[in-house]
């Protein structure tokens, strides 16, 4: 995975094609100002200037000569500079101008974004692809950083299981911590008993030694600053266990890593901007397979939190890992906790694939949280953490089960109770959120490829970058 996966922004360049942002109740004056053949081009491919319309307008020689970029007639939408990436061809272009209310550098970020590709095992692959001269003002190195953290998460999410195992997530994460100094911890195989992850260890004992699991920590920041932890559930492939998925579930499961991919570029992008943080990455990472030493349906787990667990469904196995990860998480005493897994199927179909329920008991920090989810549209939604649901996890031999008695119904929220079971809590810690994120585009749109997709770290950037600055 190297920065080489996503493109570069240009420096200013006087050749660069104009990409002109026009509202409906714009389009006529701005026309009336251009030469005959543009007026024309415009009239007869209907450009109203309907948000997300993008026109390519030739010049004499044929070349595109400047782009015309539909904002709608309301508030100007983020996502369709986006868009606006997936729909042009290769070649550098400028934004004439920045519609009001539009943040340069969130509309420069979401260009970079809509111009990512997977082609790793493609023959034809490195095309090349639109770039965008920086505006004025903007950060370019930076955007050029956010890019690249998201790239390399959504490489992650795209790579097969057989080129993304525990120990390419282990290799990622040491070189993240390399380029920032920061310190790397892992315990792996039957260390993790000795350590203390006998969760960890209890879903990834049945895989091959060569992707034996893992708990990987990486340390970065000044000791005196405030603990932010991050926690990413990492099962680089998960059949179901024991209790097997039907082929069609188990299709996207390479994806079931999301959560830890996620967690390290989002730590990555912290580390990037230097925020003032003592930032704490923890990512237990297995592959959720079958042979003859595989957990049960119906084994009793230790965690390390010293609780029981009642295995009720080995495809329940996220949420096992998450909960010794939490753990070590609340041992650091942290200001903040923020934990993301590609968790449930429940979530899904509460929400959809677009928008990314969350949950958390301080409600200063939910608003905080749906604050830059609109900032930085990166939409977000949250879920309660209701009371009346919390007795479905109760197991009659544990002190809680994995899977939640069926009139619960509220899969995703009771999964967020069993974690809550284990984050951080107290008065000498800081509030835990949890993010049930789908890291998927099901459906191909320009800027929106199928495949995997980066939700909720650049809100939750926004939100920590505000928090702690």
């Amino acid at each position: 995975m190297t920065d080489a996966t996503h493109p570069i922004l240009v420096e200013a360049d006087g050749q660069a094609i104009p990409v002109h942002p026009l509202a409906e109740g714009e389009v006529e004056a701005f026309l009336a100002q251009k030469r005959a053949p543009v007026r024309t081009y415009a009239a007869a491919n209907a450009f109203t200037g309907k948000a997300g319309q993008v026109l390519a307008v030739p010049g004499a020689s044929g070349a595109v000569e400047r782009v015309l970029l539909g904002t709608g007639s309301g508030r100007v939408d983020l996502s369709l500079f986006r868009t606006l990436a997936g729909k042009l061809p290769a070649g550098q272009y400028a934004l004439a101008r920045i519609p009001k209310g539009i943040d340069p550098e969130q509309a420069t970020l979401a260009f970079a974004l809509g111009t990512y590709r997977f082609d790793r095992y493609k023959k034809k692959h490195g095309e090349p692809i639109p770039r965008l001269v920086a505006p004025k003002g903007v950060d370019a190195a930076a955007v050029t950083a956010f890019a690249h953290a998201c790239a390399l998460a959504r490489d992650m999410v795209n790579t097969p299981a057989n080129d993304m195992g525990p120990l390419q997530i282990e290799t990622i994460a040491g070189e993240i911590a390399q380029k920032y100094g920061a310190t790397l911890s892992v315990v792996r195989g039957d260390d993790l008993l000795r350590e203390n992850y006998p969760a960890v260890h209890a879903v990834g004992r049945a895989a091959v030694d060569a992707r034996a699991p893992r708990m990987i920590e990486v340390s970065w920041g000044d000791p005196s600053h405030p603990v932010l932890a991050l926690v990413g559930k990492g099962v680089v492939f998960d059949t179901g266990g024991l209790d097997i998925k039907p082929s069609a579930g188990m299709r996207l499961m390479k994806k079931d890593m999301g959560g830890a991919a996620h967690a390290l570029a989002l730590g990555r992008m912290i580390m990037e901007a230097g925020l003032p943080v003592r930032l704490v990455i923890l990512t237990p990472v297995v592959e959720n397979a079958i042979a003859g030493d595989a957990m049960r349906p119906g084994d009793v787990l230790q965690t390390r939190a010293g609780l029981t667990v009642e295995v009720g469904n080995t495809d329940a196995e996220g949420r096992l890992i998450l909960a010794d990860a939490l753990t070590r998480a609340a041992e650091l005493k942290p200001a903040l906790t923020l934990d993301f897994a590609t968790l449930t199927g429940a979530a899904r179909i509460a929400m959809g694939p677009f928008v990314i329920p969350f949950w958390t008991d301080d409600d200063k920090l939910a608003a905080q949280i749906e604050t830059a989810s609109k900032t930085v549209a990166d939409p977000l939604w949250r879920l309660p953490l209701t009371d009346a649901y919390r007795d479905a996890l109760d197991s009659d031999i544990a002190d809680l089960k994995n899977d939640p008695d069926g009139w619960a119904q509220a899969g995703a929220t009771t999964a967020a109770l069993f974690l809550q079971r284990f984050a951080p809590s107290g008065e000498d810690v800081g509030p835990w959120a949890h993010f049930d994120v789908f890291a998927w585009n099901p459906k191909g749109r320009p800027g929106f490829p199928v495949g995997a997709e980066v939700q909720a770290i650049r809100a939750a950037f926004a939100m920590i970058k505000s928090r702690f600055a």
